[in-house]
């Protein structure tokens, strides 16, 4: 069993869901879904294929529609405008899209949108941000050069720097280094982090990867058709028959001499073993 299993809310948080209700036609994404996340907290979502991580990401970030109650930072969001929520939310998708022909630069630039005065006019600390952002992430050199011309992780690099040049307390992170070697996803996995801890950001993120989100992660929370079933620390979260229950495969908790936990997949037929 789980031993930190926290379902009901608790006394508030930067971002908080109550009785969260998501309907695809006669299937139901999200299940009564209430839970808080505090103030520069990083709560990482894992569970199966379909268990609603993306959902639940796009609800916060008002792509679908839904039942019940969000609020960021003691504002519903439903009330407000397109500007004063992007002011609060930034959102990373799985799947972004890239103008072919606009330059890594113009690209971050769209991220300070939300902040432009009434002409919309960029200013020197615009540039500034977005320039200090592609130097962090690596990205410098290719400031000028069409997104035509970057690669799967550059581009997925790049849409990380245009979310948190937009400077939102609240980020969403779905799946963000997916496209990333193991180099480059600890990488840009560290500087969210280190952005976390200077501006005090509230990150929510869906990770397949279990080893990573435990080691960057402050809770987890694992969804199962469309429910929160587990909330705790890493430790309390990632329990091998729970994991094996939900991910209906069989895995191995390890935890390294640093005391980081690894979650290692077990073969159904090992080595020698086959019928």
């Amino acid at each position: 069993m789980v031993s930190a299993v926290t379902l009901e809310p608790s006394n508030g948080g930067i971002v908080e869901l109550r009785h969260i209700v998501v309907k695809y036609a006669v299937a139901v994404a999200l299940r009564d879904v209430t839970h808080d996340v505090a103030r520069g907290e990083w709560l990482g979502l894992i569970g199966a294929n379909g268990a609603g991580k993306t959902t639940l990401l796009k609800a916060v970030a008002r792509l679908i529609d839904y039942e019940g109650q969000i609020s960021v930072d003691a504002r519903e969001t439903s009330e407000l405008t397109r500007r004063e929520f992007a002011r609060l939310v930034a959102y990373v998708p799985q799947k972004p899209e890239f103008p072919p022909e606009m330059r890594a630069i113009d690209y971050v630039a769209l991220g300070r949108v939300p902040h432009l005065g009434y002409f919309g006019a960029e200013g020197p600390h615009d540039r500034l941000r977005c320039g200090e952002l592609l130097e962090r992430l690596g990205l410098a050199v290719m400031a000028e050069r069409h997104l035509a011309t970057l690669s799967g992780g550059e581009l997925q690099r790049l849409v990380l720097a245009r979310a948190l040049a937009q400077e939102a307390p609240v980020l969403l992170l779905d799946e963000p280094t997916s496209a990333l070697d193991l180099g480059r996803r600890v990488e840009a996995l560290e500087l969210v982090d280190e952005l976390r801890l200077e501006r005090e950001l509230t990150v929510i993120s869906a990770m397949h990867d279990l080893s990573l989100a435990a080691q960057f992660a402050d809770r987890l929370a694992l969804l199962a058709a469309g429910a929160i079933v587990a909330v705790g620390t890493p430790a309390e979260v990632l329990v091998e028959d729970v994991l094996d229950l939900h991910f209906g495969t069989k895995v191995r908790i390890l935890r390294t001499d640093d005391g980081e936990l690894v979650v290692v997949p077990r073969r159904t037929n090992p080595k020698g073993h086959h019928a």
